[in-house]
């Protein structure tokens, strides 16, 4: 357990997300989008956003606020009258003038963060997951004949099967033979009883003739 633990922290890296060359003073459509993310990921993960965003309940509320803040803020540093700023995102102006002067939490919590951009105080460390290194080479080459011998196994069971198939169609064909032959067979069985019983008829009628003629020529000797 211990093992897999450590091979887990092995996966696990930190990886410091750099947003010192974000503008701060952005000119254009280009900058604005630049400083309004960087402002999102900054308080995206700041301690206290993490542990709101654990609540479902609060989770769509608090993106959506922030994300208006960002987008707020990012355009009023780029000079963005209030009224334009309030037209772009769908908001009202007191709305938008809330947000740009912290006085809602989410326009607070951005504007900590610019200031934190602005000092150079903010870093950001992200987990990161490796990716599981490669199976050493020989590895690979045992798994590949491994795969290979398998194949040939099949190949071998396949063949089988068929000559086994084709066995079993053949003992088929012998059999309905057989059983043809079987048929005729009682068939002809069947004429010769029918022949047989003709003959004893023809017999016993002859026998019976026959005793006759005795009867009448001992008859005729008597008298």
């Amino acid at each position: 357990m211990s093992e897999s633990k450590e091979r887990k922290q092995e996966q696990v890296e930190e990886v410091v997300i750099d947003l010192t060359n974000v503008p701060l003073k952005p000119i254009g459509k280009s900058e604005i989008q630049q400083l309004e993310m960087a402002l999102i990921v900054g308080t995206l993960y700041r301690p206290e956003i993490l542990e709101l965003l654990r609540d479902p309940t609060e989770r769509s509320t608090w993106i959506d606020s922030l994300a208006v803040a960002a987008a707020a803020f990012a355009r009023y540093k780029a000079g963005l009258p209030v009224s334009v700023i309030a037209e772009e995102l769908g908001r009202t102006e007191a709305t938008i003038r809330n947000h740009i002067t912290g006085k809602t939490k989410a326009g607070k919590l951005v504007i900590e963060t610019y200031e934190k951009m602005r000092k150079g105080e903010l870093k950001l460390v992200a987990p990161f997951i490796k990716a599981p290194a490669a199976p050493p080479t020989e590895e690979i080459k045992i798994l590949r004949q491994e795969i290979e011998k398998l194949k040939e196994e099949r190949k071998n069971l396949e063949e089988r099967v068929k000559n086994l198939e084709k066995e079993l169609e053949a003992k088929s064909r012998e059999l309905e033979a057989l059983r043809n032959e079987v048929k005729a067979k009682s068939e002809e069985l069947e004429k010769l009883k029918t022949k047989l019983e003709g003959i004893k008829t023809q017999i016993k009628g002859i026998e019976e003739h026959a005793q006759k003629i005795v009867e009448m020529a001992k008859s005729i000797v008597e008298s």
